[in-house]
């Protein structure tokens, strides 16, 4: 029965993401062929003439079904159609693509790896209590896009010892593998850290230790059972890179997928977008099947004969300068927004344009001549707010999918690999742009990681001794969920939550970039990421700002939360 429910939700997703994405050039209320012929040759003004031939050369006035049928019916023979805009077969087109993200997404994976070790190697050798550590808030909250560019600088422009762009051997995916792995890893660093703890408090790590055996043996027991409760992030933290890569393979030149997708939907070139996203879907299910097993090999016998060690909520200790740096965090951040709450941010000085910090502009000015501390404080309410709902919403699609066990595993591997963009066009296209179009495109996705996290969670606790005790004496299934598996499960997806707020806030500033979300002149902090990205090595200040205030949130916010889940 379980494995009939994770087959048929696989088939419907996909199904259902296959039908969205068939719809995607008829849903945009603007003319398909023109999309097509802008991207074919840059003409921004076709005649009627032009566009007609289009229509009839792609058979656009039959609607989106006969293409969708005939793009199926291709597949069995290995045709997947041609591009739209290039003429040229689409499936070695998108493979060629997809075997460079995968290879992108395996060096991603080694430097989470090593990260996420780095990060939890004090808490591995010591078994100390989990506590909120600012170096995970920092290095989670860093942009990808900011980090890929200061590597790209550094290493590629200063120091010449890796090449700037381009895939043309191992060297070349040594920048972008950091820049996609060191904040994957901090978040899988996190949850990690606070989860091992408690798996090192066990009675049979204590006896363990009197009998003698070596920490080192008894600490690589310790972490399967961490591990375990981690892993399923890896699917919406690492392989999700595959199609949402896109700022970094551009900054890269990384001959991608997400840049292929991403350039497929803006141009609206159906087959080749169908395409990717069947393998971005696929690539999904793979994983999703690989980590279950992998799970389950860690776990062992005692998931299937209810054996294991129960969830119970702890509490973060924080250590006293940890203390201290979280409080000054939060000073400096509302000194930073009380300040520029008192400025204009919408009065334009082209002649102090990306002026340099000063005692006029404490941050510098942007490519208009606009105060930077204005904008940054001024968007402050509004990027915390949005960030916030998209975040509760996402978290509690996830419980409520997470609740549903194998029945909505499908679900979650599908749209695991999506990227956001994609989904924000689909949304844009049904609702029109607009910033709660974009949250509700983002809440669309970000569901996943909290939904991954907590099945995982709640099949641990389902196979423990106290639930069946307690199923055997009659408790029913609200009485267990509200007195048993919630609160065993919900500290650590919280935890999880606000590791990734800061990650919110950026996929809501790229929708708004394209025109899909936040619209100038709004001064959300991610918005301003966005547009001074091009500046950053001009006037790094236009970007040092609005970062270092992500930093900062993400430190006061990881700091104010409650730890994760131990074992008692």
């Amino acid at each position: 029965m379980g494995t009939t429910a994770v087959v048929a939700g696989r088939v419907v997703a996909g199904t259902g993401v296959l039908a969205a994405v068939a719809l995607l050039p008829w849903l945009s209320g603007t003319d398909p062929a023109l999309a097509v012929l802008r991207a074919r040759s840059a003409d921004q003004d076709p005649s009627p003439g032009q566009l007609a031939a289009v229509r009839e050369q792609l058979g656009l006035d039959r609607g989106p079904l006969p293409h969708l049928l005939r793009w199926l019916g291709g597949l069995p023979r290995g045709d997947a159609g041609v591009s739209w805009v290039s003429g040229h077969p689409v499936l070695p087109e998108v493979m060629n693509a997809f075997a460079v993200s995968v290879t992108l997404m395996l060096g991603a994976l080694v430097v989470t790896v090593v990260v996420a070790a780095l990060l939890c190697a004090r808490t591995l050798r010591h078994g100390a209590r989990p506590r909120a550590d600012t170096a995970v808030a920092f290095l989670a909250a860093l942009p990808k896009f900011l980090l890929a560019a200061l590597l790209a600088t550094v290493f590629a422009v200063w120091l010449r010892w890796f090449p700037s762009g381009g895939w043309e051997g191992p060297a070349s995916m040594v920048l972008p593998s950091l820049a996609l792995g060191v904040p994957s890893g901090a978040v899988i660093g996190g949850l990690l850290e606070r989860s091992l703890p408690a798996v090192l408090a066990q009675p049979w790590v204590r006896t363990w230790h009197a009998c003698g055996l070596p920490p080192g043996h008894i600490a690589r027991h310790g972490l399967r059972g961490a591990v375990a409760g981690v892993l399923p992030q890896l699917l919406p933290t690492v392989v999700a890179l595959v199609g949402g890569a896109v700022a970094v393979e551009k900054i890269f030149t990384v001959p991608g997928l997400g840049r292929l997708a991403l350039d497929a939907a803006l141009a609206r070139d159906l087959p080749l977008l169908q395409t990717a996203t069947l393998v971005l879907v696929l690539l999904g299910v793979v994983a999703g099947v690989l980590v279950r097993a992998a799970r389950r090999a860690l776990l062992g016998p005692a998931l299937r004969d209810g054996a294991l060690p129960a969830l119970e909520p702890c509490a973060v200790r924080p250590h006293r300068f940890t203390r201290w740096v979280a409080c000054s965090c939060a000073l400096v951040l509302l000194t930073l927004v009380v300040a520029g709450l008192l400025r204009d941010p919408s009065h334009v000085n082209m002649a102090a344009r990306l002026a340099s910090p000063s005692i006029t502009h404490p941050l510098g000015t942007d490519a208009l001549g606009r105060d930077l501390l204005a904008r940054l404080g001024h968007g402050a309410l509004r990027t915390t707010a949005l960030a916030l709902a998209v975040t509760a919403v996402s978290v509690l699609i996830g419980l409520l999918v997470g609740t549903a066990g194998r029945a909505g595993e499908g679900l979650t591997e599908v749209v695991s690999t999506l990227p956001a963009v994609l989904v924000g066009l689909l949304t844009t296209a049904v609702a029109g742009p607009s910033v709660w179009g974009a949250a509700c495109a983002v809440s669309l996705v970000a569901w996943t990681p909290h939904a991954a996290q907590a099945a995982a969670l709640f099949e641990q606790e389902r196979a423990t001794g106290h639930v069946r005790v307690a199923r055997s004496m009659g408790a029913g299934r609200l009485h267990l969920m509200r007195r048993g598996l919630l609160p065993a499960v919900l500290p650590s997806v919280l935890s999880n939550a606000v590791l990734r707020l800061p990650t919110t806030v950026l996929v809501l500033a790229s929708l708004g970039f394209l025109g899909l979300g936040e619209q100038p002149p709004a001064p959300e902090w991610g918005r301003l990421l966005s547009e001074n990205q091009p500046y950053l090595e001009l006037a790094p200040w236009t970007v040092l700002g609005p970062a270092g205030a992500l930093v900062l949130l993400s430190v006061v916010a990881v700091s104010a939360t409650p730890g994760g889940a131990r074992r008692r």
